[in-house]
């Protein structure tokens, strides 16, 4: 759906994206993780056509480049930064991004209604948007992004700001769309939200990848082993290990195991295993 090729981008001495190649599927949420200052801003810009690269290739669905305002229109764009105009109604705020994508009449009027009611904002689609909760806004956000029904999804960082209730709700959109076949670019801080929905994880520092692949085959490859702490009659004891609950077994058998607990890899273990950094620094 997606396909980057050999792209390059540097600011004056810096490089920020290093002959990056990568493929995103149709229909998969994909993850795009990397500490500050690794690329992934600059490699999201290229993939939408907000920044032309120095050299490589952007093509979008078999369309072409991005710099091309009609492949743009396949690409739904909900940024960190919210764009919402603050003294309009929800309504008025989907209905003018709508008609900034070509939209009009009776098919504009049908996708803003379609897409208040999908983000579970069709009651107060007449309120001002000065008066949402930050949730509400994270979600007018998203239907801003798809009134124009694009193939293709960027989130940048959705769920930002937002309670527990409303990053769910934010959750449960994301796997409606994929099932509607929509490909979704989820870029995100949240190990556990990546975890829980991307079906592939790319990790780029650098400008470079690091790791592509499963989140299970990642944390296989790079998360390392698991630790078993555990209290037995001898003593307390820690052990890394692939297969904890052989070692468990052993513990009980041999040392009258009292009471334990495993950490098993996760992919914040796998990102710090690769950058040597937490995702926040």
């Amino acid at each position: 759906m997606i396909n980057l090729s050999r792209l390059r981008k540097t600011f004056g001495a810096i490089v920020a994206v290093d002959e990056l190649t990568l493929e995103i599927h149709r229909g998969e949420v994909f993850g795009l993780l990397g500490p500050n200052g690794a690329g992934k801003t600059t490699t999201v810009n290229m993939a939408v056509g907000l920044l032309k690269p120095d050299s490589g290739i952007v093509e979008v669905d078999g369309l072409g480049s991005p710099e091309n305002a009609a492949v743009r229109r396949s690409i739904g764009v909900a940024p960190q930064e919210m764009a919402i105009y603050d003294e309009m109604s929800g309504q008025e705020n989907v209905s003018f991004f709508g008609r900034l994508q070509g939209l009009a009449g009776r098919k504009l009027a049908e996708r803003v209604a379609w897409s208040l009611e999908f983000v579970g904002l069709a009651d107060r689609r007449r309120d001002r948007a000065r008066t949402y909760s930050g949730g509400m806004r994270r979600r007018l956000n998203l239907a801003i992004a798809l009134v124009h029904d694009p193939a293709v999804l960027l989130l940048d960082e959705p769920t930002v700001g937002v309670d527990p209730q409303s990053r769910n709700a934010i959750f449960e959109k994301i796997t409606s769309l994929q099932e509607r076949g929509r490909t979704i670019v989820y870029t995100t801080h949240y190990m556990e939200e990546a975890q829980r929905l991307c079906d592939r994880v790319c990790i780029i520092d650098h400008g470079r990848i690091l790791a592509l692949d499963t989140v299970e085959a990642l944390i296989a490859r790079h998360g390392g082993k698991s630790v078993v702490r555990a209290q037995t009659a001898k003593g307390e004891t820690r052990i890394e290990t692939d297969d904890p609950v052989t070692e468990l077994k052993r513990l009980q058998e041999t040392g009258g195991l009292e009471h334990f607990s495993v950490d098993r890899p996760d992919l914040e273990q796998v990102f710090l295993n690769l950058t040597g950094r937490r995702l926040r620094d």
